[in-house]
């Protein structure tokens, strides 16, 4: 590992004490962020052009600040942007920085996508609809265009503030991917741009940097930070560059190893307040794609086991670095149950752009499609399903406060089947997800997480129906369709389900497929009873 920075400052601010800002960790957690990659999100001219993915397609602050109506209709309430910062500027053998990743000056903004008014009018537009804004910023290196000749004849002086290469590490590639000091000290992806590696543990980078980001946060108005590639730099830079900002992270932690991450933030100190949640990110789509949802069970116990505070995860199924979830089965059921696990979930729902289009993009960088070619369809199907799952979940945290302090009890998680509640007893959320796809038989089981004659609504099919001695419901389920289900008296005064049904089954003869709901039973009576202790 690095040499150590410990002192007593350090000390403190690994334990974020003193951490405070208006927007901390809990403001973050009654948010859903929607990801923006700023050049494929909106053109000034709000026009529709075709580009080649790794170049520049045109999209601006001013464009997003034109289009953040498409983003509040889903109930988003909180948006984060690509890197801010002036990038180098050259169409290199992997392409142009159209995504805002290779910094080369820190002291200004990226001319690409616009001035710093317009960036200060997107964030006074944001704010002013009670919006939270996260920037993405990287920590790690800085960017040059280099010949593949290694080692890479990079000019550090162009280079700012960082400009003299004894802020740097000497070269070598990163190839041991489970050596924190290889991939700490040694330098990513070392063709057509050089990511020149920064000494994060020397204390004039530290300087440099905690100066920076105050400065950026406190110019713009920043409420939040996502940091890339944060398991690339030294330990103990995280939580003095968080403390310095005054606002609450997401430090990009990529492991689906609980021990890796959780030691980022577990129980005797914190690195980072919080994560995208990748250790969700695996097991959930391996159950969606043949697999099952009982190492998703186990991994969450793991995690709440090990990790300080995995209600600071941000909840993802798809980003930009990872191929979309279409692009492995384009069922539209399974990408229903995909949305509602992350929306529903525990931790801060993050939902990148295109998700509510369907998008189908496969690896970096087809993932990365325009937002305009889908004429930014409101009535989209996944759009909508958004729309409605952000309602009920913020109708959940202002009936009681305190949904979003309690980690969700896990009522089911077998092959085909992922049930949780969430919230207090007289405020319960339950839903369930499964992996049957669109061509699921129709049956029935039983659901546990409510109280005895409790009156509920189904909220994507608005159908009532009442809890039984156990708290059980019986859920109609068909079509692979995700289930969410409410008490009733939680929706008084909403638009949610203002119209509703009596719940039955889907086919005339009211059949259950044999043997549905036995695998299930045992387990739904077993999450009820939890509730009851």
């Amino acid at each position: 590992m690095r040499s150590s920075l410990l002192t007593g400052a350090i000390a403190a601010a690994l334990s974020f004490s003193g951490y405070a800002a208006a927007a901390d960790a809990e403001a973050w957690k009654t948010r859903s962020i929607y990801q923006v990659m700023i050049d494929r999100f909106a053109r000034d001219d709000g026009g529709s052009v075709d580009c080649k993915l790794y170049e520049f397609c045109g999209g601006t602050w001013k464009g997003l600040t034109n289009k953040l109506d498409y983003i509040q209709g889903m109930g988003f309430d909180a948006i984060q942007i690509s890197p801010v910062i002036k990038n180098e500027d050259k169409n290199t053998a992997v392409g142009e920085p159209y995504h805002g990743y290779w910094s080369q000056d820190l002291t200004q903004v990226n001319p690409k996508f616009g001035t710093e008014e317009d960036l200060k009018n997107l964030i006074a537009e944001i704010h002013k609809r009670d919006m939270f804004l996260m920037v993405d910023v990287v920590v790690n290196h800085m960017a040059q265009e280099f010949d593949n000749v290694v080692p890479p004849k990079v000019d550090y002086s162009v280079f700012k503030p960082f400009n003299d290469k004894k802020y740097f590490h000497p070269y070598c590639n990163v190839t041991e991917w489970e050596n924190a000091t290889d991939y700490q000290d040694c330098w990513l992806y070392p063709y057509g741009i050089a990511l020149a590696d920064l000494k994060t543990e020397s204390p004039d980078v530290v300087s440099l940097f905690t100066k920076w980001i105050k400065n950026l946060v406190s110019t713009y108005s920043i409420d939040g930070l996502r940091i890339d590639a944060a398991k690339h730099v030294n330990d103990e830079f995280l939580p003095q560059f968080v403390q310095a900002s005054g606002v609450f992270a997401l430090g990009e932690v990529l492991t689906g190893v609980t021990e890796d991450m959780c030691r980022y933030q577990n129980k005797s100190k914190s690195l980072l307040p919080g994560m995208p949640n990748y250790l969700d990110y695996y097991p959930l789509n391996a159950a969606f794609n043949g697999g099952s949802f009982e190492r998703l069970g186990e991994i969450r116990a793991q995690a709440q086991d090990s990790c300080n505070d995995t209600l600071a995860l941000g909840t993802f199924i798809e980003n930009h670095d990872m191929p979309r979830f279409a692009s492995q089965n384009q069922d539209m059921a399974l990408a229903k149950n995909a949305m509602t696990y992350v929306i529903m979930n525990d931790g801060i729902p993050t939902v990148y752009q295109g998700q509510e289009q369907h998008f189908t993009g496969g690896a970096t960088p087809e993932n990365r499609e325009p937002l305009w070619t889908s004429s930014y369809n409101t009535s989209a199907p996944l759009y909508v399903l958004a729309q409605t799952l952000n309602k009920v979940r913020k109708n959940a945290i202002k009936q009681s406060p305190t949904y979003i302090k309690q980690t969700s009890n896990v009522l089911i998680a077998d092959t085909n089947h992922f049930c949780q509640q969430k919230g207090p007893a007289e405020n319960s959320v339950v839903f369930c997800v499964t992996n049957k796809s669109s061509k699921g038989d129709s049956y029935q089981m039983p659901v546990g997480g409510f109280r005895d004659s409790d009156e509920v609504v189904e909220v994507l099919s608005c159908a009532t129906t009442t809890a039984d001695g156990l708290g059980q419901i019986t859920a109609y389920m068909g079509a692979g369709e995700p289930k969410v289900w409410v008490k009733k008296s939680a929706l008084e005064g909403t638009d949610i389900c203002t119209e509703t049904s009596v719940d039955g089954p889907k086919e005339e003869n009211g059949a259950v497929s044999k043997g549905a709901a036995t695998g299930v039973l045992m387990a739904a009576v077993l999450g009820t009873a939890s509730l009851l202790l």
